[in-house]
């Protein structure tokens, strides 16, 4: 068992992206790093797990062909009963957009989103408890919500998962951070108008990396795109970048490193 499921229900379990060239994105990620690739659930189509040194850190699909969407990171949040945790979605004024279904024996899922529209998953674990490493380079390290502001979308979050919400009080920052069992796990950070229009409200995965400058970089060779060259901030150096197939996601060298 990882120490996400250990820590409980509301903590980021798993990440998983779904896109339509699924061959493609495997050699992206496995450039960038080095990440390798086993079978998992087909359920909802072609399926990868993401491995480094052995040890599973996230999951790559396919989607349909008739499927136009874009593509995204999603961020999967551990519940104990994912139909209850879909119940309670709705209830808050959430949606439930896929399941909640079975993975094979892996587990219970749904997708979800909160009431401003960012897409979520929930993860039941049976076999599979998620991502088994974090902190070394190559694996997902935090996870952020990206909205308009947090106050509402906060106590949404709260209701469902029952997070300790912890604001920073600012006046020009609206910043908070989501708590299990006293444990800072995920946050929320409102940006106002200065939200991407064409991707609204979104969960955004953090990556660590060795180098965010030499990473970013490597990105643009492998033929993705550096959406924010690389700047100093409070968890250490950040760069924002996407996927060849447009996937968002931030590298961070944290400090410590």
């Amino acid at each position: 068992m990882t120490e996400a499921a250990r820590s409980g229900p509301g903590t980021p379990c798993w990440v998983s992206l779904m896109v339509h060239g699924i061959d493609a994105t495997r050699e992206f990620y496995q450039a960038l790093f080095g990440w390798d690739f086993v079978p998992g659930p087909q359920q909802l189509g072609p399926y990868v797990r993401a491995l480094l040194g052995g040890r599973e850190v996230a999951g790559i699909g396919q989607l349909p062909p008739d499927r136009h969407l874009d593509t995204a990171w999603t961020t999967y949040l551990a519940v104990a009963d994912a139909d209850e945790t879909a119940e309670t979605v709705r209830c808050c004024g959430g949606t439930v957009a896929v399941g909640p279904l079975d993975a094979g024996e892996a587990g219970r899922m749904a997708i979800c989103s909160d009431p401003t529209g960012a897409v979520f998953g929930i993860w039941q674990a049976e076999a599979h408890h998620g991502t088994a490493l974090a902190g070394p380079a190559g694996t997902p390290v935090w996870n952020e919500l990206l909205t308009y502001e947090t106050a509402a979308v906060g106590k949404f979050y709260r209701s469902v998962f029952g997070y300790e919400v912890e604001p920073v009080v600012s006046a020009d920052f609206d910043y908070a951070t989501l708590h299990v069992a006293g444990r800072p796990v995920a946050s929320l950070h409102g940006v106002g108008d200065a939200l991407a229009r064409d991707r609204g409200p979104h969960w955004m995965t953090y990556f660590e990396v060795d180098d965010a400058d030499a990473a970013a970089r490597l990105v643009a060779e492998l033929g993705g795109r550096v959406l924010r060259p690389p700047r100093d901030g409070t968890a250490g150096r950040l760069v924002l970048v996407a996927d060849p197939e447009g996937a968002v996601f931030t590298l961070v060298r944290s400090h410590g490193r």
